[in-house]
């Protein structure tokens, strides 16, 4: 069997992007020819270095210039968020004919984001590529694999999908950001996480919809909190017994007057608090309620502690690391999961 090799660039090396790095480094099917870094310590330095591996002579820079120059067939662009100016950037790679994936979206279709769809079409156009925007969720857990479940199932009621976070186990660095610590009313009345952020997840909630034949009537959310029984220290401070210790998101799609899809997202620091809703390990599970019912818990393997790890921000690299040449082998244009079709990715397998 003939292989063609792709050349890729990461467009930074934080969490999601190192584990996309580690993928570009290690597969033989793969081509790293260049990475951008927003970390001055991290200029100049080898892209091995950066992942942990073995030297590969290609070094970090944060020259976007040199960057937008580089012959390339794909971008991985894993920036910290998707602000106004890296759609610009997005935009730029795109038309200099270089295919992107972003797990930090816009994830489209999307008729929230109408502007960013159209520059983002135009841009594949002009430069006659595609975009896919990937993630774990959305991107992963919240769409394909639902969609994937339903084949098991005679009837659907309901679809729920479940992200489970101890953030006292794996603590991120915006655990404070996100309003932790925060006081309970004060941040029920003003939520960190505003409430019509579920437009961002809008494009996994249609697929799921679409692929059951459905339409979207419209879209719920709602938020509680809990508190820490005792003051709860974790690796960005401490969260005062009696403030929030626990968040519980919810989004609901409603069709034909029900509830069709629901997405869940517990963000936990522990256990020491009231109410305490999930018990277990850090997962995305999802449970459809139907003919007949159907649970799937999607984890890491056990640590050595027995505990089930957080693999949710390096899946959100490796999910799009391992699309490469499919995005790249598509029509010009945005590319959905159901563009791709089944992927096979090629070049996991590697022995000695």
């Amino acid at each position: 069997m003939t292989t063609k090799n792709y050349r890729v660039i990461q467009w930074a090396t934080g969490t999601v992007g190192k584990a996309a790095l580690r993928h570009f480094i290690q597969n033989p099917e793969l081509e790293l020819v260049g990475v951008y870094v927003t970390n001055p310590e991290k200029v100049g330095k080898d892209a091995g270095d950066i992942a942990g591996l073995p030297k590969t002579g290609v070094f970090a820079t944060d020259d976007v210039e040199a960057i937008m120059a580089l012959e390339a067939d794909c971008v991985l662009f894993a920036p910290l968020n998707m602000a106004a100016s890296t759609l610009d950037l997005v935009c730029r790679l795109l038309e200099s004919g270089k295919n992107v994936i972003s797990p930090a979206g816009p994830f489209l279709p999307n008729k929230y984001f109408p502007e960013q769809a159209a520059r983002i079409e135009a841009a594949c156009k002009a430069g006659g590529v595609s975009y896919h925007g990937c993630g774990i969720h959305p991107g992963f857990a919240g769409d394909i694999l639902p969609l994937t479940l339903a084949r098991l199932m005679t009837r659907i009621d309901c679809i729920e999908v479940t992200e489970v976070i101890d953030k006292l186990r794996n603590p991120m660095i915006y655990t404070e950001i996100m309003g932790f610590g925060a006081d309970p009313e004060e941040l029920l009345a003003n939520p960190r996480r505003a409430p019509d952020t579920w437009k961002y997840f809008y494009s996994s909630m249609e697929m799921i919809a679409h692929g059951l034949g459905k339409e979207i009537e419209n879209v719920t959310s709602r938020l509680e909190v809990s508190r820490a029984k005792n003051d709860i220290v974790h690796p960005h401070g401490v969260v005062k017994k009696g403030m929030v210790g626990g968040q519980h998101y919810e989004w609901t799609a409603w069709v034909e007057g029900a509830p069709l899809i629901v997405y869940h997202f517990y963000w936990q620091l522990g256990t020491d608090l009231d109410p305490l809703w999930e018990i277990g390990d850090a997962r995305y599970s999802v449970n459809i309620k139907g003919e007949p019912p159907l649970v799937c818990h999607l984890m890491g393997a056990p640590d050595a502690d027995g505990r089930n790890p957080f693999h949710g921000l390096p899946w959100t690299g490796i999910v799009g690391a391992t699309v490469v040449p499919q995005v790249c082998d598509a029509k010009p244009g945005v590319v959905t999961h159901l563009d791709l079709g089944v992927v096979q990715p090629h070049g996991l397998v590697r022995r000695g």
